[in-house]
């Protein structure tokens, strides 16, 4: 090794020690009668000391030399420091320099190698290599290392094998879109990369691995956002001869023992709520729990008044904001402001103001009455110094809309602490969903899910009502997982298939070999898989997965750093038949 110890390791013990470090220079401070050197690498920061009269001359001269980033090794003796630094763990020593190597010179780097950078995002990415030397960036990959190392410490202790699965396998037509890849040998034939590892997850459950994970890459061709990417990495998992219960609590185990052994966190029992129900309280599937406020339905208490608004919705729902009685007419315009934002689309808010002395003050006035309003207080456990939000339209588009309002007051007042950490069990999610553009059903998890028996029957007079072995962990209102117990059976596969809207050709053509497969003694099974991504950002307390991936994409899918997505040469073109592509470039 070209080091003794490392630039975090050095402590008062070891004072007189003669050790050898390397390492990166983070900043200089020439005082000239002392120059100071602080010396970086993963693991931490040593202060150097070079001084006139006491540190030779050349070695001197060569030390003011030295620009941020370049790469040394020193050697010399560990001194205590006259003035400690009680920031970091090293701030009680420094090393007297007595011999330096400089093993390369670094150009200036186009930003601040710190925790508080100068450097905007597009900046940073394109010197990656440069951002993941700062300490929050690094800090962020090592909790992701120490998550997937807990994962497959819980997971081993469970009896699952890890079981690598195809990176090249066929396209499919449900769910996102597929990125593909050319073959050069079957011209006119491509590879898709996997969104998921899901038929071979479970055809392993066919051959008899009772339960299988994987850590695993997965791709999809979407629109992107702070929390998804182009490529992703999920804990993929599944198991035979379970229940859905089974699934609930192994790995609500495995959470919490991540919670536990990453965060030093006992979080509780994770409580389960109906899909229906979170969506009646919350307008959202994914509820975030830190905060009550739950919805209030008041449908049956305005109508009659002739208020129009009220008297044509089909749903008027309503949240009441703790201490936000006082709200100035500003503040209550900017709320109204932000329901009817084109991505929200509400027309407009109805207020009450449930004031400190018991009296009310709406928008409404001219419409109800102070009982009346004091019903829908009741209603919404509104308390003296309350406000109470209202909402009215379809039932659908109502909800999702107040849930955006409920989360904006959540934030507003404080409520949505990332150090705090709530996690709930959606469960019996539908089993389709319906989609205007196409004009028909599409499973609303992915084909393989398996109805609750007692609804199969509804697949041919109500399908929208059928309800699916499906259910999702949801952590601060961020989906974190989602999995559902499993068709294990032809004949269920190929019915789901044709309320999908699937042909037997194309059933077959798509997914024979899954259902041949369930032909030879496919046991009954079921699976889950956590966004990796996303839990590690939940647990390092971010809002975007970006930093917890070492070389991410930008908001537009691309890579700045490598400049991909790139053009390929004419030959590469020709080679894979892509005429088409040909054309394009030509052009």
């Amino acid at each position: 090794m070209l080091r003794t110890h490392t630039c975090g390791e050095l402590r008062i013990a070891d004072a007189n020690k003669q050790v050898t470090l390397t390492g990166w220079v983070q900043r200089l401070r020439d005082k000239g009668s002392v120059l100071w050197v602080d010396l970086r690498d993963r693991y931490g920061i040593t202060q150097l000391i070079f001084e006139e009269g006491k540190t030779d001359a050349a070695l001197l001269q060569s030390a003011r030399t030295l620009g941020r980033e370049f790469v040394v090794q020193v050697s010399g003796t560990v001194v205590e420091r006259l003035s400690k630094n009680d920031k970091i763990a090293t701030g009680e020593i420094e090393l007297k320099v007595s011999t330096l190597n400089i093993l390369n010179a670094a150009k200036l780097p186009p930003f601040t190698i710190e925790d508080d950078t100068d450097g905007g995002d597009e900046l940073r990415m394109k010197y990656r290599y440069l951002d993941l030397r700062r300490n929050v960036v690094r800090e962020s990959l090592q909790l992701r290392h120490k998550v997937a190392q807990q994962t497959r410490q819980y997971l081993d202790t469970q009896n699952f094998i890890e079981v690598e699965t195809p990176v090249l396998i066929k396209s499919t037509p449900e769910g996102a879109r597929d990125f593909v890849v050319p073959s050069r040998v079957h011209h006119g034939e491509f590879y898709a990369l996997p969104q998921s590892p899901q038929t071979f997850k479970q055809l392993l459950m066919v051959s008899g691995f009772d339960r299988y994970y994987q850590i695993v890459k997965c791709f999809r061709d979407e629109d992107l956002r702070a929390d998804r990417q182009p490529e992703f990495t999920q804990i993929d998992c599944e198991m035979s001869f379970i229940t859905q219960e089974d699934i609930l609590n192994t790995f609500e185990g495995l959470i919490r023992h991540l919670f536990k052994n990453v965060k030093g966190i006992d979080l509780p029992s994770v409580p389960r709520m109906f899909y229906d129900d979170a969506m009646k309280l919350y307008g959202s599937d994914k509820p975030d729990t830190r905060f009550d406020m739950k919805f209030a339905e008041l449908t049956e208490l305005t109508r009659g008044k002739n208020f129009p608004v009220f008297d044509a919705a089909e749903l008027v729902v309503g949240i009441a904001a703790t201490g936000c009685a006082e709200y100035t007419r500003k503040q209550i315009d900017e709320l109204t402001e932000f329901v009817k934002r084109p991505q929200i689309g509400a027309k407009g808010l109805v207020y009450v103001q449930y004031k400190a002395d018991g009296t009310f003050k709406s928008s409404v006035d001219k419409f109800y009455s102070a009982d009346d309003l004091k019903a829908w207080a009741e209603k919404a456990n509104a308390k003296p110094g309350d406000l109470i939000l209202i909402l009215a339209g379809e039932t659908h588009t109502t909800r999702k809309q107040l849930n955006e309002l409920r989360l904006l007051m959540g934030d507003k007042l404080g409520l949505r602490d990332k150090q705090k950490f709530s996690a709930l069990w959606v469960v019996d999610f539908p089993l389709l969903e319906w989609n205007e553009e196409t004009n028909r059903y599409h499973a609303m998890h992915h084909p393989f899910t398996s109805p609750k028996p007692e609804d199969i029957g509804l697949l041919d007079t109500d399908p929208g009502k059928v309800r699916a072995n499906a259910y999702d962990m949801v952590i601060n209102g961020t989906e974190v997982g989602g999995g559902s117990i499993r068709i294990h059976d032809k004949a269920t596969q190929s019915l789901m298939f044709t309320h999908l809207g699937f042909s037997q050709e194309e059933a077959q053509k798509q997914f024979g070999f899954l259902m041949e497969a369930f032909e030879y003694g496919a046991p009954p099974h079921g699976g889950i898989a956590f966004g990796f991504d996303r839990l590690c950002s939940i647990f390092g307390g971010a809002d975007s997965i970006r930093d917890f991936i070492a070389f991410p994409k930008n908001n537009a899918g691309r890579d700045v750093m490598i400049d991909s997505p790139s053009t390929i040469s004419q030959e590469q073109l020709t080679e894979l038949a892509l005429e088409i592509a040909k054309v394009k470039q030509k052009s």
